[in-house]
């Protein structure tokens, strides 16, 4: 197995901050962190500390941070290529993997490592190419990565019976492997879907998301542009979403990449994660044909909103398990659509919606987060340039969070994570105890 420099690079930086891992383990283990209640056990473990994540955290009033730094910080500091204006997907990579940021040379590192690597066994195109082609594209998705873990080198490492501390060199090439492929991948899901199997070929000039978007068959700038912006923005959101935790769960009984990604899929296939973006723009889609030419009318527009909500139906794209304010991958996404699309009528739509729906939401007193979400734009964006296949979306977010949960999973085998176990009840044990205790009293609301 040969090395390179990145991976050179890694291991001299990781060696410090595994010293001050294990100074913590050792040392302060017994530190209380805090405490939960039932409501929690029950609520999906909202607001509970279970995890150490590295490579990005999310706060509840600023948004979501990459080691540190915010997205229009990125967005300024992140490498992009000769002329361009939104960063390289290859520099937020090394930034979550090496807590630093890069320097162009850097991020021609990380773009020339994947290319390198980029590869794609016939088998993978044959299985996919055996299945129906109505089948979800997630789920193709899901099945080709499953079936590159043939391709594994840690899997084949373990099995011929390697260290502990040799763990994290084996799964940094699975990690690099995989990702360097995603795209060949993705967009060859895409062309035998929706294209009459007609592929494109990948050019070694361009960058990983650049090459994305030609191999999708979209030869726009601009569409590259955005291609760049959006599988950056969507690269990670903290250690205890549906993906990230899915990646970590599975990785932690010594799955290799392949297994782990392919469970963080699966579940970013479900409608409360990854589908969203889908859901946004066909309720925008429907709002249109039922309001016709008062789609852009803010009477009008609310008034909708009000039957949603009256319907006892959620408006999508908006609210958040965490955020109280409004997602700045939201922003970030408006930003681009009014610098190069000011007059298209959906991206009308979203801003109109975002006048709108915020102030509708609070006045029902029951949302705890009115905003925005990522995906009340993201959908919007590739409708403009003619990209309306929506069972399609989650799978280029798939490509993006390739990026996120994958080098964390480098960082758990070097930092030796356990295997995750935590502790279940039963909802006897939950009446046991409050047996003895009043219930809550019930609040009266005066008029």
């Amino acid at each position: 197995m040969n090395k390179d420099s990145l991976k050179e690079k890694f291991e001299s930086k990781a060696v410090a901050i595994k010293a001050q891992f294990q100074d913590i383990k050792k040392n302060y283990s017994d530190v209380d962190l805090g405490s939960y209640n039932i409501g929690q056990v029950i609520g999906g473990m909202r607001g509970m500390i279970g995890l150490l994540y590295e490579t990005s955290a999310l706060d509840p009033e600023e948004g979501i941070r990459f080691r540190g730094y915010s997205i229009p910080e990125l967005r300024a500091k992140l490498p992009k290529i000769p002329g361009g204006t939104e960063p390289l997907p290859e520099g937020i990579f090394y930034l979550m993997l090496m807590d630093e940021l890069p320097t162009e040379d850097d991020v021609v590192l990380v773009s020339t490592e994947w290319k390198k690597r980029s590869n794609v066994p016939k088998y993978v195109f044959t299985m996919l190419d055996s299945i129906p082609k109505q089948t979800h594209p997630m789920t193709q998705f899901s099945l080709a990565i499953t079936a590159m873990q043939n391709e594994s080198v840690f899997a084949k490492a373990y099995h011929d019976g390697i260290s502990k501390s040799e763990y994290w060199s084996y799964m940094y090439e699975d990690v690099m492997n995989l990702i360097g492929r995603l795209p060949r991948i993705a967009a060859y899901i895409y062309r035998r879907t929706y294209k009459d199997d007609i592929h494109i070929e990948p050019l070694p000039n361009l960058d990983w998301a650049g090459n994305f978007a030609h191999m999708l068959g979209y030869e726009d700038d601009i569409f590259k542009k955005l291609m760049r912006l959006y599988l950056t923005i969507h690269v990670d959101h903290e250690g205890g979403n549906v993906s990230a935790h899915a990646t970590r769960l599975v990785g932690s009984a010594l799955s290799d990449a392949y297994l782990s990604f392919a469970s963080a899929m699966n579940g970013l296939a479900g409608p409360l994660h990854g589908l969203a973006s889908q859901e946004v723009i066909r309720w925008i889609l429907q709002m249109k044909e039922e309001l016709g030419d008062k789609v852009l009318d803010k009477d009008a527009v609310t008034g909708y909103i009000h039957e949603t909500l009256n319907k006892g139906r959620v408006v999508p794209g908006y609210g958040h398990a965490v955020l109280r304010k409004t997602d700045p991958r939201f922003i970030a996404q408006q930003e681009f659509a009014h610098k190069y699309m000011p007059d298209d009528e959906t991206i009308k739509i979203v801003s109109l919606l975002y006048e709108v729906v915020p102030k509708v939401l609070t006045e029902t007193g029951k949302v705890k987060n009115p905003w925005p979400n990522v995906d009340a734009h993201s959908g919007a964006l590739l409708v403009h340039f003619g990209l309306t296949e929506y069972d399609f979306y989650t799978v280029m977010f798939g490509v993006s969070r390739s990026l996120g949960v994958l080098s964390s999973l480098i960082w758990d085998r070097y930092l030796g994570l356990p295997i995750e176990r935590p502790k279940s009840v039963t909802l006897k044990f939950l009446q046991q105890k409050v047996a003895n205790m009043a219930p809550k009293p019930e609040t009266v609301v005066e008029d």
